[in-house]
């Protein structure tokens, strides 16, 4: 169903943000995407923003209201990453992580919000992460930021759901990018046998599932958590 509701898409510029962006753009959507450098796809307008600066991200929702109107449907995709064993981690690469994962998605969510209490309507997608539910070694302050999205979107839901606006979370596990196609052969094959499907997704099927939540037929769901990790994080 082709739709010409507004959409922002923060971190749209590369990996999973901007195949998200690209797939709204084809159904037909008017698609914003927030990037600290580098450009949206083509069809997008791109806002310059960093998610840890509630005043940059004021002015980029104002620059989308006036050029598309008011956003409808905010995915909350960027996030950062400062691997390392919880005796080696500083206090900068746990407080900067959890502020860009976790912080970003509060400022990126309550600044939609306002817009989608007068339409009553709005569609909320947090991107999640298999870790953030199965645990990762290395992982303390992204697992952390990326868990703590199931009970921002599920207390948004107790506070918003009775004005037409939904909240759900998306956990992709191993995906298809510069990140993963840059793992030596031997990793790739070690993390491929531990997934049941038995290989990485594509950044369109994690796309695929966000564009669904966003449209209609997905209007009852709301304080979910949809995993995307061919059967990697079962259970959880």
């Amino acid at each position: 169903m082709s739709t010409d509701r507004v959409v922002l898409v923060t971190g749209g510029n590369r990996g999973i943000g901007r195949a998200i962006a690209e797939r709204f753009v084809r159904d037909g959507y008017r698609v914003a995407v927030t990037a600290r450098s580098g450009e949206g796809p083509e069809g997008t307008l791109t806002v310059r923003a960093d998610v840890t600066d509630a005043a940059a991200l004021d002015a980029a929702f104002t620059e989308v209201e006036q050029q598309l109107g008011p956003v409808e449907i905010v995915v909350a995709n960027a996030g950062i990453t400062k691997d390392t064993l919880l005796l080696r981690m500083s206090e900068d690469d746990f407080d900067s992580v959890v502020a860009t994962n976790l912080g970003g998605t509060f400022r990126v969510v309550k600044r939609a919000s306002k817009g989608m209490l007068r339409a009553r309507f709005g569609r909320v997608i947090l991107i999640s992460s298999v870790v953030g539910l199965l645990g990762s070694a290395g992982q303390v302050n992204y697992s952390a930021s990326k868990s703590a999205l199931v009970g921002f979107a599920r207390s948004l839901t107790r506070e918003l759901g009775g004005r037409g606006i939904t909240a759900n979370v998306v956990a992709p596990g191993f995906i298809e990018t510069d990140m993963t196609a840059e793992l030596p052969e031997e990793t790739q094959k070690q993390y491929k046998a531990s997934i049941p499907a038995g290989r990485f997704a594509t950044p369109d099927e994690v796309a695929g599932v966000v564009t669904w939540l966003a449209g209609d037929d997905a209007g009852y769901i709301s304080g979910a958590v949809i995993p995307v990790d061919g059967g990697l994080g079962m259970g959880h």
